[in-house]
């Protein structure tokens, strides 16, 4: 969902002008950016290339999307920002960050859901809005952002590879998994899990479904917890089962992936009956949110299965 408030303020924000080298990037840089009427090629924030960035940022803008690999929002929105970015010519840097796999960039920035935005201007973050804005809500926040920069001196446009125009369309989607996204677009989460469910009816193999439905799920449960208060909840009662669910789920969202499956299948090992089913349940849903290919993933599921056995 977007902010209510969608000012783009410096103060008090974290500073990243340690990581900037000493030398000034030029006004024109090579990163990837939108020209020639294609769309713009995000770069990749990662520990190694997150002192570039803030760098470029001393230049131009920076707009950084925070995105899961197994969430349709965050791809949904990947594909609306290249759109829109393309649009300003060169005015900003679009980059994304794959929270499963960047989890001490993500924690960085305080990124606790995604899909989230943030910018950079002048090596410092500012959070722009979480979820699938709509368009208007999108250029509205980026017009901000261009008035933030030029106040501290950030002009600079960007120069390089762009999908090339005429690239062709991406395939349609199923028409069920295009009712979920659809549904998620507009934050009616119990509908696109209802159209994931169907699809799964249809197609029990159908791993996109679930996974799908996996993150979905978990977005509606976390949308309006409060993270303080789950937190306290759950150093207050380690063997209330609700109050470790609530905080792993967090612990995911926010990229913290083992300790939310070392947290559950700690309370697997305390737990019997209806409870311990519960949790693991909750975990082969976890494990499908962060990927099954996630080495992180095939470590959990031999550590559950030594504690249910």
């Amino acid at each position: 969902m977007t902010s209510d408030n969608p000012d783009v303020p410096l103060r008090g924000s974290v500073d990243l002008s340690q990581l900037m080298g000493a030398s000034q990037a030029p006004a024109t840089t090579s990163a990837p950016a939108s020209a020639g009427g294609g769309l713009p090629v995000p770069a990749v924030v990662t520990d190694q290339s997150l002192q570039e960035l803030a760098q470029q940022s001393t230049q131009v803008p920076v707009i950084v999307v925070f995105l899961s690999s197994a969430s349709p929002a965050s791809k949904e929105l990947v594909e609306r920002m290249r759109a829109i970015v393309a649009r300003y010519d060169g005015a900003f840097q679009l980059a994304t960050c794959d929270i499963d796999v960047q989890g001490t960039v993500a924690q960085a920035f305080q990124v606790q859901a995604v899909p989230t935005v943030v910018a950079l201007i002048a090596a410092r973050p500012a959070p722009l809005f979480q979820g699938n804005a709509e368009q208007e809500q999108i250029t509205g926040v980026l017009d901000q952002v261009l008035e933030i920069a030029q106040q501290n001196g950030v002009t600079g446009r960007v120069d390089g590879p762009t999908q090339p125009a005429g690239e062709p369309e991406p395939e349609p989607l199923p028409p069920l998994h295009q009712e979920a996204y659809d549904a998620i677009e507009r934050e009616d989460y119990a509908a696109a899990i209802d159209a994931y469910d169907r699809a799964l009816k249809e197609n029990p193999k159908d791993a996109d479904a679930r996974a799908g439905r996996a993150q979905v799920a978990l977005m509606e449960r976390s949308r309006l917890a409060d993270l303080d208060a789950v937190r306290r909840a759950a150093a207050d009662a380690p063997d209330d089962v609700d109050a470790q669910l609530a905080v792993a789920d967090l612990d995911v969202m926010g990229g913290q992936i083992e300790d939310a499956f070392g947290r559950l299948i700690d309370l697997v090992r305390r737990t019997f009956g209806d409870d311990r089913e519960r949790i693991r349940l909750r975990l082969v849903e976890l494990f499908e949110v962060v990927g099954p290919s996630d080495p992180r993933v095939a470590q959990a599921r031999q550590a559950l299965a030594s504690a249910l056995f």
